[in-house]
């Protein structure tokens, strides 16, 4: 084999490029969203505490198995505006998003495996996991 040939062989060998990953399902969409959301919360209450609208924004600890997370979306959105902070407005926005996905686009992929709203008044320390039921 001469060496001309052999890096072509190389690239016939390695096969055609990678495809993309798959786009997103609705179910990973809205965890991710619910997450990102909970984080820019937390970080507008440690960022901006001294705000008195920032102040009296309902905390948002989201969990999209549990079926009060609707109902703490509504609160969120139709809590005052806070004209001088941008990033609520941002995060109003990103709340807004979060709830027409979960009404609208992927209320068939929602399973809500809890309905305790005042789990959604602190902070989620384990994530919710399905059971098993191969045991």
């Amino acid at each position: 084999m001469t060496p001309q040939l052999l890096p072509l062989l190389m690239l016939l060998l390695a096969g055609p490029p990678a495809a993309q990953p798959a786009p997103p399902t609705c179910y990973s969409r809205m965890l991710a969203l619910s997450r990102e959301i909970t984080a820019d919360s937390r970080s507008l209450q440690v960022t901006e505490p001294s705000e008195p609208c920032v102040r009296y924004l309902p905390r948002l600890y989201l969990d999209i198995h549990n079926y009060c997370v609707l109902a703490k979306l509504r609160d969120f959105v139709a809590s005052p505006q806070c004209w001088k902070v941008t990033r609520v407005d941002a995060l109003k926005d990103k709340v807004r998003k979060l709830y027409t996905i979960m009404n609208s686009f992927c209320r068939r992929d929602l399973v809500f495996l809890l309905d305790d709203c005042n789990a959604l008044e602190y902070p989620i320390l384990v994530t919710t996991v399905l059971p098993d039921h191969q045991s």
